[in-house]
Order: structure tokens, then sequence, then C-alpha cells
């Protein structure tokens, strides 16, 4: 049977600024600052890297960043770029309404906020609607539970604002499921506990977006979680057992969060068992 084989390009869906420690958890600052760069309130920067996936005439969008509709107030905290996956789509040539599937590793605000937008983008007194409005959603049903119930460490991260407008266009999966011919999504739990990764092929093989599981390529060190994870243990060993295959299957892995070079290749370190290394693959973006 021969494989559905994907055309994709990764899109830039904007920056955000987040606090280092919150970012890198036990690591103290004195390593982790040597990596990257800090600002003035001990935020780093990250980007919403996005996938828009093309056979066929269909078209999926894996992820969707932190959308525009924030205050003042709110783009100051988290030093918000003025953009979203709508400018990123658009950049390209892509209309939202040509979107087929939505695909949502989890449902934190920078990953899923982008899901809704408003009737005039101008107007921010305008009702709330699906950005996509023509496409399925797929999401675990632990995280969408989990969601709406706002069971996380962060009280302002799942916003039922980005979940209400969209949750007739919503599709909850269970476990390991083909969503399309050729993507499947898969759990990754420890950042949150119903987080998922997506899994799909080109003509080079198998591309993995594996969500906030490791977030940068900073955090490619196993114990280089975030203090933000749900359970910081679990999701080191899912760390560790993805890396791990996709260095024995030589997948490349597209980081979210990476502002640099997001598309890498995983490569074991030949001395130090369950120590990996990330060589940059880059793709074309929309940059």
């Amino acid at each position: 049977m021969t494989t559905a084989r994907w055309s994709w390009r990764m899109l830039r869906a904007g920056t955000l600024w987040l606090d280092g420690g919150g970012m890198f958890g036990v690591v103290p600052k004195g390593l982790w600052s040597r990596h990257t760069e800090v600002d003035e309130h001990n935020r780093i920067p990250l980007q919403t890297n996005c996938l828009l996936l093309e056979r066929d005439g269909r078209r999926v969008l894996v992820e969707t960043g932190f959308g525009d509709r924030w205050s003042e107030k709110d783009r100051a905290i988290f030093r918000l770029e003025s953009r979203c996956v709508l400018d990123a789509l658009a950049e390209v040539d892509v209309e939202p309404e040509s979107i087929d599937l939505v695909v949502v590793s989890h449902l934190h605000f920078d990953h899923a906020a982008g899901l809704t937008r408003f009737t005039d983008r101008s107007d921010t007194e305008s009702p709330l609607v699906p950005s996509f409005p023509n496409a399925e959603i797929v999401v675990q049903q632990r995280e969408w539970e989990d969601a709406l119930a706002n069971r996380s460490t962060m009280t302002r991260t799942y916003l039922r604002s980005h979940l209400e407008p969209v949750q007739d266009l919503v599709h909850r999966v269970d476990g390991e499921v083909e969503v399309a011919p050729g993507i499947t999504v898969f759990p990754v739990p420890g950042h949150t506990w119903g987080q998922q990764g997506v899994r799909f092929v080109d003509e080079e093989g198998v591309v993995c977006f594996p969500g906030d599981v490791m977030p940068t390529a900073n955090h490619a060190g196993l114990a280089w979680s975030m203090a933000y994870d749900m359970e910081p243990y679990t999701n080191m060993r899912t760390k560790g057992a993805l890396l791990e295959r996709a260095s024995d299957e030589g997948w490349r892995v597209v980081i979210d969060h990476e502002p640099g070079d997001a598309v890498v290749r995983v490569r074991a370190d030949a001395e130090r068992k369950g120590r990996y290394h990330l060589d940059a693959d880059p793709r074309a973006t929309n940059e």
C-alpha cells in the first residue's frame, strides 16, 4: 500500500516572549541564559511555528498560534508580535476558508487562540467566529475535557473564548489515529495530559510535529523541560522516546516555538546514551 505523501511549508505565525525561568524549569539561569537572548524582564524570544500541508486540493493546518484578539496590556505582558496565522496564510495566498482540517497539539492560548477571530478584525467589539469555518478541528478527547475544566498550572492559558465558538467543528479523538490519509496524531503526554503530536510523510520521509514536548532546540536535553509542564517526569520520558525514534528512523522534527532553525534531524550522541543533537534541516518559510 502506498503511503499518502504531502507537500508542506512552515509558517511563522508570530513571536512572543515568555519568562526564561518558566520555560526552562529546574535548569538554572546560569546555564540556559548561555543559549538564548534574554530581555530586561527575563523573557526569552519564542516563535509560533505552524505547518500548512497540501495534497490533491486538500489543505491541512497544524497549529494556529496565539491569534490576534489581545488587549494592549496582554500584548505588553507577553511582548506579542502584531501578527497571526491569518497573516502568514495571506502571505502565501491561502484563504482561511480553504482550510479543510486543523490539528492542534493542545489548547493553550499560544497554540489554539488562532482558532477564532473577530468577525471584523478591525473591530475588537465584534463577535468571535471560527477562523477556519470549513475545517474540522482535531484534538484529543482528554485535552478538550481538561481545557473546558481549566485543569492547568496556569490559570489563563485555557481560554473558553477560543473554544466555545468552534465547539461544533471539533472532532475529538482518543489515542493514535489517522485523521487524514497519511497524517497521524498520537499522544505525547507530559506538558499536558492530552497533548498530541502529528506525523506525516512527504517525498523525503517522515516529518513529526511534537508540540511542546520540546518547545525549542535548547530543550533537547531530557531534563530541560518547562515549569509549565503538568508532569515534568512524564514529559522527560515522552521526549526521550520521541528523540530516540526520530534518530533511529531518520525523521525530521519541526520545533513549535523555535525562533531559529525549527526543522531539524535528530542524531544520537555516539558516546552518551540518552543524549541527542539537533542538526538544522532548513525549509522555506513565509518569513
